[in-house]
């Protein structure tokens, strides 16, 4: 075995403890050579804007064996476009040691949309060493039991791991960091969900405008949606953001 195809193993094989707390769905929803999705899910008994204010704080539910520093706490989020989701390294001070602060840069945010949709770029964990980049979009949208949180993962480029063992680590990877987040704002129990009214309900949904007129960008339609059985798919990020990109916004 590679260097690499030991380290990507050993990362699959420690995520067997995230299990124990996985969203309502959570998988790899597409692959090919040096680029995959994975997609999870979850509903909580909290409000949009609970959601937006636990998820900007991950120092509240990112989970510390994930970090640099070894603790969640030296996490911080702006929510701006530009801003940085970054960690503190803090420096250490003890006899015959001594460093200075350091930092790291997990993901840059591409927008803060409150309450609706948060989209980040960056390389996560062992990804970041590597020539590669991912977008992480985050969805949120009011449903019946609360809100619905949908984490999508985007990775592409050239990456010395093998695509299949990587992908199923990090969906892993986050796939515990959105049960974390679940956690502190109460996790719905799949078995209470009404699918059947959910679909009915979405299928239902009038497009949102704002105060001015102007349309507003759908967080359902942030992510792609698989087809349902006897029904149309719902619009692909492109044709979600059509609009704005059209209008130089």
């Amino acid at each position: 075995m590679t260097r690499f195809t030991i380290r990507t193993a050993c990362l699959a094989a420690g995520l067997g403890l995230a299990a124990l707390a996985l969203p309502a769905s959570a998988e790899v929803v597409e692959q090919e050579d040096h680029s995959f999705v994975t997609r999870d899910e979850a509903i909580v008994a909290s409000t949009p804007k609970q959601v937006w204010l636990a998820l900007i704080s991950p120092a509240r539910w990112w989970n510390s064996a994930h970090t640099w520093s070894g603790e969640a706490a030296n996490l911080r989020l702006k929510p701006q476009a530009g801003g940085c989701f970054c960690e503190t390294i803090p420096e250490v001070d003890e006899p015959r040691r001594f460093t200075l602060e350091g930092s790291v840069e997990h993901m840059r945010v591409i927008q803060a949309y409150p309450e609706r949709a948060l989209v980040m770029r960056g390389a996560l964990g062992p990804l970041q060493p590597e020539p590669v980049t991912g977008v992480l979009t985050i969805a949120i949208s009011e449903v019946d039991q609360g809100t619905r949180i949908v984490w999508e993962y985007n990775v592409g480029g050239f990456m010395r791991f093998e695509t299949e063992v990587i992908a199923r680590a990090v969906d892993g990877v986050m796939s515990e960091q959105l049960a974390g987040l679940a956690g502190i704002l109460g996790p719905v129990d799949p078995a209470e969900i009404d699918t059947e009214a959910e679909a009915e309900a979405e299928a239902e949904a009038a497009p949102v405008a704002d105060p001015g007129g102007k349309a507003m960008i759908e967080p359902e339609a942030v992510i792609d949606e698989a087809p349902q059985e006897g029904g149309e798919p719902s619009p692909s990020v492109d044709e979600a953001f059509g609009d704005f990109i059209e209008d130089g916004k």
